[in-house]
């Protein structure tokens, strides 16, 4: 198995326990911090009786509980095998530390939306990955002399976006009544909405080959995977439970993707800044 060092930081929950405080963790050797996905809401569609409630982080208060209670990350140097996982505090979905052997955990994060205005659901977490070789090659000449206020106010998100770094972000399907229609309406929404941002107007084809890609015989059932991947070339690769569905070249639309989680409007902030912390503990080892 392969051992990396592996010091990050995340975002904690509540302990409820002071002697264990580090039970959000998977039992494999998480010793030195713990996950929790701080999230704002979901951009899936989930058909007009749902709403996304962009106006309001319902978990504001326990950001602000988090923030006064432990005004510091919790930082530790973990050694990792590629078998290690970490679980989501909040659905309990285990997220495997290393995927494909050198796609490192960067950050867990929640989508939610609003029903009726009035339950809040859980409708995925995700994970993003990235191949921490790759962010060393191309970063660090830029980024490793910055101190850690430095690297808050960096652009280092961006550029991890730009270059043709290997990631991959894994969504675990939460809500077990999401159809995947809803997946490709809501992909058309979202990414839809990042093409035109970032490339004009002209992109329906190129959106029409992403979302073509989720057919109505694929089933979402709770805990399933839905992995999309920058390869090398900007090449984005999408599997379902393990199943390559299709692959686009385009730079755009992979910076389209990556944008929903970890640019200027992410689907949860929480995840981003944790990202952006763990991006600069990477640089510094």
């Amino acid at each position: 198995m392969v051992s990396l060092r592996f010091p990050f930081s995340f975002s904690q929950p509540p302990k409820n326990n002071p002697k264990k405080p580090h039970e959000s963790f998977s039992r494999a050797a998480m010793a030195a911090g713990s996950i929790a996905a701080v999230t704002l809401g979901f951009g899936i569609g989930m058909g007009a009786a749902i709403s996304l409630n962009n106006k309001k982080n319902p978990f504001d208060d326990f950001v602000s509980h988090l923030s006064s209670s432990n005004p510091s990350p919790l930082w530790g140097s973990l050694s990792l095998t590629s078998a290690e996982t970490v679980t989501d505090s909040k659905t309990g979905f285990p997220f495997p530390a290393i995927l494909n052997d050198n796609r490192r955990l960067l950050g867990i994060g929640l989508r939610r939306k609003v029903l009726f205005g009035l339950k809040n659901i859980d409708v995925y977490a995700f994970g993003v990955y990235a191949d921490d070789s790759e962010i060393k090659k191309l970063l660090a000449d830029k980024y490793s002399e910055f101190s850690a206020s430095e690297l808050k106010e960096s652009k280092i998100n961006e550029d991890i976006m730009e270059k043709d770094i290997c990631m991959t972000v894994r969504l675990q399907i939460a809500y077990g009544r999401l159809s995947i229609r809803s997946v490709r309406s809501a992909f058309e929404d979202s990414v839809g909405n990042r093409l035109k941002k970032f490339g004009g107007a002209d992109n329906a084809e190129l959106l029409q080959s992403f979302t073509s890609q989720f057919k109505d015989e694929y089933k979402l059932p709770r805990g399933s995977e839905i992995d999309l991947s920058r390869e090398p070339g900007h090449v984005l690769r999408t599997t379902i439970d393990g199943k390559e569905v299709g692959s686009i070249q385009s730079k755009l639309l992979c910076r389209s993707i990556f944008d929903l989680y970890i640019g200027e409007d992410p689907f949860d902030t929480q995840a981003k800044e944790d990202i952006k912390q763990n991006l600069a503990a990477l640089l510094k080892e």
